[in-house]
């Protein structure tokens, strides 16, 4: 019994010196990074890739071979973002049942499958229902990623650990080209056509990773074998503490807390006004570079520099919005410089400075997703409400993906497309300052509650059912 008791004041001392050394709790951070960042980050990196390789695709002869004339691409693009987008709550949910590290490699089989599939396709209608289905099979991992941080990181520092895993999304823009354009020289082996092997190559890639991340993904904290019982107890209690001991069961109350917020869809229509100008970036920047006058294969290599743009601003805003705990002021100056780039392409006539607004673009339009996707979870409290909340968040607004297909319909000069992600950008600036507004006008009501009906930390039990609305609970501008 002596023993025990040593034990457990030997673990609760140096928990303690965790939770009391800076450094010594960025230590602990780094070491979790190590551990779930390369998976994240790997996961949407082939996410993004397998989705957005249709437009590489195009480019590369894929149009010609499907005879896709007028819409189709368009449509085919399109169809995607429909299942997509109503699987999130539902996947989120079965997430909160289930285990991290079952359900997200079966998400990446499911569409690794479909994606290698998709090399078989031989006409328009077989495009349409494999991009329905690849939709449908992958819509589960982006709002699973996110819940999936939410639970090993407090608020304040999730925003730069969201950006890291969301870069990839640059860096499979930038990688996507580059691969296209070695893949395609594959043109004739197997019987298949270069494009074809695009898809066939990177769903086996999606598929493998997925199978090594059945055994090595970890789950929780609570469970991570690679921390020591005093860092799992110190990581346990610092996100419980974070929390403020709102309730983690699970409830459908919560599910209807979520849905019935109007703060939800205040973050849908931010994240709404900047999925749209991310996706089209995606879907159609080798086509508008091709359109500038540059040969297909040179329009798959211009197609990098734009991404790896959006790549470096999205690693620097993650790191500077958490280091200054905001989250509102950097969605709005990324999204005014992707609106300044898309004036300079609505109005430029020339390849130079349109290229140059394309980079511009996209290095303003990239590092604001992370950010709104963190400033949604962090503003919903308990863990049910922020499943829900994240699914609904990215769900609804990557229906946005769906406008994105049908915008850019007018080559070469495109004003109907970049005029309408124009409107977007300036959704999401007024929207995002509506909501810094709201949050701050709440937070003043509930320091002000608490005051006067002196509410503290201990009383948080209390108010366990009650979620972000509890008087405890503060939000992040």
């Amino acid at each position: 019994m002596m023993e025990l008791s040593s034990s457990n004041s030997i673990k609760s001392k140096s928990e303690k010196q965790i939770a009391s050394n800076p450094t010594e709790r960025a230590r602990v951070l780094r070491k979790i990074d190590w551990h779930l960042l390369p998976f994240v980050t790997v996961f949407y990196l082939l996410s993004f890739l397998d989705r957005a390789n249709v437009g590489n695709a195009r480019v590369g002869g894929m149009a010609t071979d499907l005879k896709l004339t007028g819409l189709k691409y368009n449509i085919a693009a399109a169809v995607f973002f429909i299942p997509y987008s109503f699987v999130e709550v539902p996947s989120n949910i079965a997430l909160k049942l289930s285990r991290p590290s079952r359900w997200i490699p079966s998400i990446m089989v499911a569409w690794g499958v479909v994606m290698t599939l998709m090399c078989l396709v031989r006409s328009y209608h077989s495009l349409v229902v494999a991009r329905a289905f690849l939709g449908l099979t992958e819509g589960g991992l982006l709002p699973g990623i996110n819940y999936y941080i939410c639970l090993w990181y407090p608020r304040s520092e999730r925003s730069k650990r969201i950006a890291i895993f969301f870069s990839s999304v640059s860096l499979a823009g930038a990688f996507g080209g580059l691969l296209a354009y070695g893949i395609e020289r594959m043109e004739g082996v197997g019987g298949l056509h270069g494009w074809q092997w695009i898809f066939c190559l990177e769903g086996i890639a999606t598929v493998l990773v997925a199978i090594f991340s059945f055994f090595y993904m970890y789950d929780y904290p609570e469970t991570a074998k690679f921390l020591t019982e005093p860092e799992r107890l110190y990581i346990m209690d610092m996100v419980k503490r974070d929390a403020i001991h709102l309730s983690s069961r699970f409830d459908t109350h919560f599910v209807w807390q979520a849905m019935k917020d109007y703060k939800t869809y205040v973050q849908v229509s931010i994240s709404l006004g900047l999925v749209v100008p991310g996706y089209a970036i995606a879907l159609f920047s080798p086509t508008i570079i091709n359109e500038l006058g540059y040969t297909a294969a040179n329009a798959q290599l211009l197609s990098v520099p734009p991404f790896v743009a959006g790549f470096i601003s999205t690693i620097v805003v993650g790191i500077y919005s958490d280091k200054h705990n905001l989250r509102g002021p950097y969605i709005i100056g990324g999204a005014f410089v992707s609106l300044v780039g898309y004036i300079v392409l609505y109005c430029s006539v020339r390849a130079g400075p349109s290229y140059a607004g394309a980079c511009l673009a996209a290095a303003g339009i990239y590092p604001t997703v992370p950010v709104v996707l963190t400033w949604a979870g962090s503003n919903a409290g308990g863990d049910l409400k922020r499943a829900v909340v994240l699914a609904m968040v990215i769900g609804i607004s990557n229906l946005g993906g769906v406008c994105s297909s049908f915008i850019y319909i007018d080559p070469p000069r495109f004003h109907i497309g970049h005029g309408t992600i124009m409107g977007f950008l300036s959704l999401s600036i007024i929207m995002s300052l509506f909501a810094m507004w709201n949050y701050n006008r709440l937070n003043k009501k509930k320091e002000a509650e608490c005051l006067a009906d002196e509410i503290s930390d201990e009383k948080g039990y209390e108010f366990q059912d009650m979620g972000d609305a509890s008087p405890l609970f503060r939000y992040t501008i």
